[in-house]
């Protein structure tokens, strides 16, 4: 047979056999298995090339007890929530991390009955190796199925009312901190904040880093004004401040797309930014650099969190206990505050 070229499907046994060794022993080697010998597994690997072997995934699936995919499923009403540029570079860095071990994405979205009866079935059928979860809302009951199924799981951010064994977060509330002692330290006094959904951990963990800020500083917080973290209700609560305050000289915005839809309606409203109002985001996409004026934000690590999800559920899968993480976050000034 020509090297690399098979006539026909090989065989494990076929492997074992050319490389001398069990069966079992092959097997191993195949599933990046621990504790094989260099000798052997280098034997094993020489075999496969020679003979051309390539594994039989339903085959191995079976015996393994294994799909050979991971999850993420985002919880969300909006079907395009995967094109949302945060949710895009958190796909870009889990798949890079799965691939490297030989894992397969699957992308689930709750957005309809039949979506969230999929990753319903899917957490107790073992649809997958393991499961990544995000953007879960208070009261959510993945949250608790997820945590009870029989399956490794990992949390994209912690969900309201849950304290998940593991999960990759962002210093959400340092990164808000951050941001209004900015605009302190600017000479602004009349903060507010457009704060996201109060029932994610986001939304709430971002508002009072605010008012921590504000607190410390020795000055009354703001009754938020709520969005969803989109460029349109950032718009509408950023009226909605002007109308309650009409005095206020820096804005919090507790998304970028948020940030962007305050700077239009302020531009609308005639007011100038910084001069008049400063206005500060977070999240650092690409919206905050191209908005006008380029906005002032706190970038957190997206791909970083999809990869670092991805890297914890690939060592649950293993077997180990990998610890929880939460990833820094830092201020990036332009020309908005």
């Amino acid at each position: 047979m020509a090297q690399g070229v098979p006539h026909r499907q090989s065989t494990l046994d076929e492997v074992a056999g050319l490389a001398g060794v069990s069966r079992s022993v092959a097997s191993r080697v195949l599933n990046n298995a621990p504790h094989v010998s260099r000798a052997k597994r280098e034997a094993v690997e020489r075999a496969v090339h020679q003979l051309g072997y390539v594994p039989n995934p339903t085959a191995r699936a079976l015996a393994t007890r294994q799909t050979g995919a991971a999850a993420l499923v985002v919880s969300g009403e909006d079907p395009s929530i995967f094109a949302d540029p945060f949710f895009a570079q958190v796909i870009v860095g889990a798949s890079a991390a799965l691939e490297d071990a030989d894992l397969h994405l699957m992308l689930c979205l709750t957005a309809s009955d039949r979506g969230r009866r999929r990753v319903e079935q899917l957490l107790r059928s073992k649809g997958a190796d393991g499961v990544m979860l995000m953007a879960l809302r208070e009261d959510d009951p993945l949250a608790r199925m997820a945590e009870e199924a029989e399956l490794p799981v990992v949390f994209g951010g912690r969900p309201v009312g849950l304290d998940p064994r593991w999960y990759v977060d962002v210093d959400n509330l340092g990164g808000a901190r951050a941001a209004t002692e900015y605009l302190i330290s600017l000479g602004r006094t009349r903060i507010a904040t457009i704060c996201g959904r109060p029932d994610t951990e986001a939304g709430r963990t971002r508002h009072r880093g605010y008012q921590d800020a504000m607190l410390a500083a020795g000055l009354e917080p703001y009754p938020p004004a709520a969005g969803d973290f989109t460029e349109p209700s950032g718009a509408v609560a950023m009226a909605a401040l002007l109308a309650r305050h009409p005095d206020l000289d820096g804005v919090f915005a507790a998304s970028d797309n948020m940030g962007a839809g305050a700077l239009r309606t302020l531009r609308a409203a005639g007011r100038r930014v910084p001069a008049d109002v400063a206005v500060i985001g977070f999240d650092d996409l690409a919206v905050a650099r191209i908005a006008e004026p380029p906005l002032t934000t706190v970038h957190q690590p997206i791909e970083a969190l999809g990869r670092e999800m991805a890297r914890m559920l690939v060592a649950l899968i293993k077997g180990q206990k990998p610890t929880p993480l939460i990833l820094p976050t830092h201020l990036v000034t332009r020309a908005s505050a």
